[in-house]
């Protein structure tokens, strides 16, 4: 991806601007110019390229590289980074997803970086099979003011259920969000919201029917797992491509892009948990979640690189 930015800068499409943000980058489908990491875009773009030539010099020098991800996933993407690092001599291993070769350890390990409410899988225990929208934008990103009021007000007016994850830090300027006036009363029966939740088994869970994500890639391939729909809102970074691919590639959620407004929180939320479009789209992840599966068992491609991991580690 990197060498990727170099080759489409001396092509032309960046830096970013008003009149290319929109276009389709045909030798990395199906991104957009305004989906990738652009270093000029950043405040201290001097630190930005430090961190290509970083990421290069790294792989470059490394004796493998080892990928969260899994071939039925990223088939073609595989490829060509296979292609790429193997001509100089770096063998590339895809043993994601890591979080279950994580959990399979049976220590009894937690990596949640914040305190978990419970209390959520209970209440999640009282809510109606598929029927909950569960909503998390993860430990590290902000969103304004106004955005938290359009997402609290879109929530409500859905009329669907929804455990919502308003970590402290959320929204930007403010240690600790309070809802709005009248939000309580408005989702009384129907809504949760805590400051942090064991998201593997919130998504594992029965009664939940969706994830509104800002599409981190361990929050996405979580859901993955799980078989979970996404309605993806990302924010900054690897967010961008990856939402890009829940909607357009592997057509397993919705994309919710530019100004949020309230009036389209509802349309999405109605539309990924409702009985048409919705239907479409939790029959794809369930097929993803099994092609999943497969990967993992001892003959899967996960599995098998895990193995060929270890040996080459003990070749060094």
């Amino acid at each position: 991806m990197v060498r990727s930015y170099d080759m489409l800068l001396d092509k032309g499409y960046l830096p970013a601007t008003e009149s290319n943000l929109h276009m389709p980058i045909k030798e990395l489908p199906p991104l957009q110019v305004r989906d990738l990491f652009d270093p000029s875009k950043l405040p201290n773009q001097e630190i930005g390229q430090k961190i290509l030539n970083l990421a290069i010099e790294t792989t470059t020098n490394s004796s493998g590289a080892i990928f969260n991800t899994f071939e039925a996933l990223e088939p073609h993407e595989l490829e060509m980074i296979r292609d790429e690092l193997v001509h100089n001599g770096i063998p590339p291993f895809a043993v994601g997803p890591l979080h279950k070769l994580m959990s399979s350890r049976g220590d009894g390990a937690v990596t949640s970086l914040l305190n978990q409410d419970r209390s959520c899988i209970e209440w999640l225990d009282t809510q109606a099979l598929g029927s909950v929208l569960y909503v998390s934008f993860g430990s590290v990103v902000h969103v304004t003011p106004d955005e938290f009021l359009e997402m609290a007000w879109g929530l409500a007016n859905s009329g669907k259920p929804f455990l919502w994850v308003v970590r402290r830090g959320l929204v930007l300027g403010v240690e600790k969000q309070e809802v709005p006036e009248g939000f309580d009363s408005a989702v009384e029966g129907r809504g949760k919201v805590i400051e942090w939740a064991p998201q593997q088994e919130v998504l594992a869970h029965p009664a939940v029917g969706g994830f509104w994500t800002h599409n981190g890639w361990n929050s996405t391939l979580e859901s993955i797992y799980e078989g979970m729909p996404m309605l993806s809102r990302p924010i900054f970074g690897d967010q961008l491509p990856t939402g890009r691919y829940v909607h357009n590639t592997w057509k397993i959620g919705i994309l919710l892009e530019g100004v949020l407004e309230r009036e389209e929180v509802e349309k999405t939320i109605k539309r990924l948990l409702g009985e048409d479009e919705g239907v479409e789209i939790r029959g794809r992840a369930k097929v993803l979640k099994e092609k999943k599966r497969m990967s993992l068992e001892s003959s899967g491609s996960s599995q098998q690189a895990v193995d060929k991991l270890i040996n080459h580690i003990l070749s060094l």
